[in-house]
């Protein structure tokens, strides 16, 4: 227990920078309260103690913000920043160094049973307000964009954006788990798609002035 609570501070001076001090990281940082409580909601949901484990999640909800499901699978070194209103559903799969930001849900689509909610990868991060839902698999290495919903499956060492979501970095560019997501220097692909058919439309037309003139001097 002790081993994995180091591995999780680790994560947090890893991946915040305003991180000061262990003391600090302990007493004033909501994501790591929640996962240390998620850790011990879960024990007790796989040793059957389940009403147990939903009231010690809905403590940690109510304490941080953060809505974990004492169901969830989440990995070594999982990072929440900020935090509020992160929601991880029953079902969800977390792999290993995963960075989330505030307002992210990973969250299920219908009614049914079984696995209805994401598999995620390691040294994954995804942006503030991002939503991935429905059993998709979001592969290693995957940076979603700020506010991007995330309904298909998304292959490794790739860069998504936007709603639907779509990839702006390919796999085969294979990304380091060190890279930031920055958001400043993604490209847009609904603003390019827009641009690509104004240019089409602007071709056409100067075809069409030209051939209406051919067709005026004879």
């Amino acid at each position: 227990m002790f081993k994995r609570l180091r591995s999780d501070i680790r994560a947090v001076f890893d991946n915040d920078p305003a991180a000061r001090s262990t003391l600090e990281v302990l007493l004033a940082y909501p994501g790591l309260h929640a996962i240390v409580l998620h850790r011990q909601a879960n024990w007790l949901y796989r040793h059957h103690l389940k009403f147990v484990a939903s009231l010690l999640a809905q403590w940690g909800r109510f304490l941080t913000g953060i809505e974990i499901h004492p169901g969830a699978t989440i990995g070594e070194r999982f990072f929440i920043d900020h935090g509020m209103q992160v929601v991880i559903g029953e079902t969800a799969i977390i792999g290993n160094n995963v960075l989330v930001y505030q307002g992210v849900t990973l969250g299920g689509v219908g009614t049914g049973k079984g696995k209805r909610h994401p598999t995620i990868g390691s040294n994954v991060v995804i942006g503030a307000g991002a939503k991935v839902l429905g059993d998709v698999n979001v592969g290693d290495n995957v940076r979603v964009g700020a506010n991007s919903v995330v309904i298909k499956d998304v292959p490794a060492d790739t860069t998504v954006v936007g709603v639907p979501a779509r990839a702006v970095r390919e796999q085969g560019n294979a990304v380091s788990p060190l890279d930031v997501l920055d958001h400043g220097a993604l490209p847009d692909p609904e603003t390019e798609i827009v641009n690509t058919l104004v240019d089409r439309i602007a071709r056409a037309e100067a075809r069409l002035t030209a051939l209406t003139e051919q067709v005026e001097k004879q």
